[in-house]
């Protein structure tokens, strides 16, 4: 079972997303878990303070390490809320618009690990001490700026546990679109159109939205090549 624990100063963002559909599912049959963890557990005064103002100048806050340590180390070790000691090894990824880009192929690659800690910043940033010394590697989801980072979080959790058996449902969801078993073919995800009933879709008089005739033809040769053409490879 892989492990993934969350660390954020808005738990209840993410803590929405874990408890619906087909991940709540997936930790009830403990094909995974999902930890939600707020950083100002590991505040230490009274105003259970996260951040300051960065050295040098400049706009906004920026989150202090401290914390950041304490928290990571905490959940590294299972000694959060007295649990017994562990040296599993962990994988800790800091989000930030610098981190390598995240695709598929990543996905492929991170899903090997038994427990990852995902480290969302907020505001103007994370001190940079955390990622040259607490995490392993820096992450992004696309060359733009969010507001923090739970929506990188999510992404990289739900592409993932696609990728583990029974999250999906059956075996043959994710063999149905996976590539590569063919010499000289790329290796990845097949994503093609979908349609479903009804066959004609008229959404005012004279106008008519219609299945394309090989999906009702029967021939499954002709529809798994209409499927290549049409279809994009999300490569791994």
């Amino acid at each position: 079972m892989i492990k993934f624990d969350i660390i954020t100063i808005f738990p209840e963002l993410v803590k929405a997303f874990s408890q619906e559909s087909l991940l709540k599912k997936a930790q009830e049959k403990k094909l995974l878990k999902i930890g939600v963890h707020n950083l100002r557990d590991w505040a230490q005064d009274r105003h259970k303070k996260v951040d300051d103002k960065p050295f040098g100048g400049g706009l906004g806050m920026v989150f202090k390490i401290e914390p950041l340590y304490r928290a990571v180390q905490s959940l590294k070790t299972n000694r959060l809320n007295g649990g017994p000691p562990t040296r599993r090894k962990t994988k800790i990824i800091l989000f930030t618009p610098r981190g390598k880009k995240f695709t598929q192929q990543k996905a492929e690659e991170l899903i090997k690990n038994k427990h990852l800690i995902f480290l969302c910043g907020r505001y103007e940033g994370i001190d940079e001490r955390v990622a040259k010394h607490i995490a392993n590697e820096e992450l992004s989801i696309g060359d733009y700026v969010l507001m923090g980072g739970e929506i990188p979080a999510m992404a990289v959790i739900e592409t993932m546990a696609r990728l583990i058996p029974g999250v999906v449902g059956k075996p043959s969801f994710l063999r149905e679109r996976r590539l590569g078993a063919k010499k000289g073919q790329k290796q990845g995800f097949l994503e093609y159109p979908q349609y479903t009933r009804p066959e004609t879709f008229s959404p005012k008089r004279g106008v008519a939205w219609e299945v394309p005739k090989v999906l009702l033809s029967g021939d499954h040769k002709k529809i798994e090549e209409w499927k290549q053409k049409r279809g994009k490879v999300i490569e791994k």
